[in-house]
Parts: structure tokens; C-alpha cells; sequence
């Protein structure tokens, strides 16, 4: 299985809020759903599907080990934790949430366990997220770019991870983009409102737009029912050869996602 090229992401949802989120994307036509241990709602995450009636076969779920659980010991168990909270037998995507943090665990080590998870059919495919070149290339060398569903990543107009991007392609692994919509920050900026008026769209719908036209995976989020509907919608909309060029212009390598323990970026 492919990553679904449009996920509705779960991040800084909490409780009752993430419940309805969820509910409402999967009324609404959404089939991938991206959790992580970290983001403390696989439980209320697991609660919406199970409620919602949608077939399992359907679905894509997918979740992401913490640094924490990164040890030989501990890696498995916390999976089957996560599958314990979101109710299921097998996730359908489990990635390496964060590289360890001063790589004080080598990449081969956690990546091979977490194949191991693959061949015990805890979940159906493994990959990666925020890995940088390096790290991308030690897991390659660890488990093969075929093992590797995709990397997780931050991309959005403002931040176009044009060296990685270009790695990862060389090498046949795909990208997921997180933060497709740079917090909201794409709404305000003129090109892409610009170009939304010119399409009748939305600068989010454009953003999106841009984003799966090159082949990349998104993973918006949104608790109202609209936003989510129109994030879907971008799927139809196609942008011209110089629409996506003027994009590609707006990076100014502004990056979101940088806590302390995050890896030496490209």
C-alpha cells in the first residue's frame, strides 16, 4: 500500500476536540488519519473510528514512535500500547517519530526493531519522520529505500526543503508534508491569495494544491467542519505550470517545527 496522498492530521488536538475532528473527516470522505504517541489523543483518535461505523479495510492509520520509546525494549511494547488505545490489531503506517535526539541511539538499531514490528504485523508498512540526509541515508542502509513508506517532514510555500526533497527523490522515497499550511500563515500571503482569486479557490486549497501536484502527501488539520471539507477539495483543483513556479519562489526557509532535540536540518 501507498501513503494516501490526503490525511487529516491530529497534532495539538486534544480530548473531545480531536474526537469530533475526526468524526467530521471521516463523514466527510477522509481515510487517513495521522496520530502519534506523542500527541497524547491515540485513544480519543481510536474512540472516533470505532464510533464512526467506517469499515477497517478502508481506513489508513498511522502513528509515530516517541524518542522515549526509541530503545530496543521499549519500542514494540509502546506500539502495542498505541494499537491497545486506538483499538486496532495493525496500524497501517508506524514511523520513527523524531531521530534520536544527539543520536545517541543509532539509526540501524530503532529502525531495525521497528521492522521487526513490520514482521510481527503490528503494522503494515514503517517509515520515517524529520530525518534529515543523514539520516535518511543510514536507514537506507539499514532496511532499503523500498522498506521506507515515507519521511515525514515539514514543507509548506515558505519552507521548501529543496535539498532533501531532491535526496529523498534520488532515492525513491516518498514525502509527507506536515504543516502544509504553515499554521495558517498561507492565508495572508499575496501570491497565494493572488493566484486562490484567479482559480476561485482558497489560498489553502492553492497552498494543498501545490503541494500534491508534486507528489507529496499532506497532512492539514482543522476542527470545523468547512476547513476540512474545502482542505479535501483541494484535490481538485490544478494549478498551471507558471502558478507552481511563482510558488516555488516564496521560500524563505521558514521553519516551524525546531525543538531543542531536533537534528542538524539540511
Amino acid at each position: 500500500m501507498s501513503v494516501p496522498a490526503l490525511g487529516l492530521g491530529t497534532f495539538r488536538l486534544k480530548g473531545q476536540q480531536v474526537i469530533d475532528s475526526v468524526r467530521m473527516g471521516l463523514e466527510l470522505g477522509y481515510r487517513h488519519i495521522d496520530t502519534a504517541q506523542i500527541y497524547g489523543n491515540e485513544a480519543e483518535v481510536g474512540e472516533a473510528i470505532t464510533d464512526s461505523g467506517v469499515p477497517r479495510s478502508e481506513l489508513f492509520v498511522t502513528t509515530k514512535i516517541w524518542t522515549a520509546n526509541l530503545a530496543s525494549d521499549k519500542l514494540a511494547a509502546s506500539l502495542e500500547d498505541s494499537l491497545h488505545k486506538l483499538r486496532l490489531e495493525q496500524v497501517d503506517l508506524t514511523l520513527i517519530h523524531w531521530p534520536s535526539p544527539d543520536d545517541a541511539l543509532p539509526v540501524a538499531d530503532y529502525l531495525g526493531s521497528l521492522q521487526e514490528t513490520k514482521q510481527r504485523g503490528l503494522t503494515g508498512q514503517i517509515g520515517v519522520s524529520n530525518f534529515t540526509i543523514s539520516h535518511l541515508q543510514q536507514a537506507i542502509d539499514t532496511v532499503r529505500a523500498t522498506e521506507i513508506a515515507t519521511n515525514q517532514v515539514e514543507i509548506h510555500p515558505f519552507l521548501q526543503n529543496r535539498k532533501l526533497v531532491e535526496f529523498a527523490r534520488a532515492n525513491g522515497i516518498h514525502l509527507t508534508a506536515y504543516m502544509p499550511l504553515a499554521y495558517g500563515k498561507v492565508l495572508d500571503d499575496p501570491v497565494l491569495q493572488r493566484i486562490a482569486a484567479e482559480h476561485a479557490a482558497s489560498p489553502t486549497q492553492v497552498a494543498l494544491a501545490w503541494l500534491l501536484q508534486q507528489g507529496f502527501a499532506v497532512i492539514p488539520s482543522s476542527t470545523k467542519r468547512h476547513n476540512l471539507a474545502s482542505n479535501r477539495a483541494a484535490r481538485h483543483l490544478h494549478l498551471s505550470d507558471a502558478d507552481m513556479a511563482e510558488i516555488a519562489t516564496l521560500d524563505r526557509g521558514e521553519r516551524l517545527a525546531n525543538p531543542e532535540f531536533a537534528p542538524r536540518w539540511d
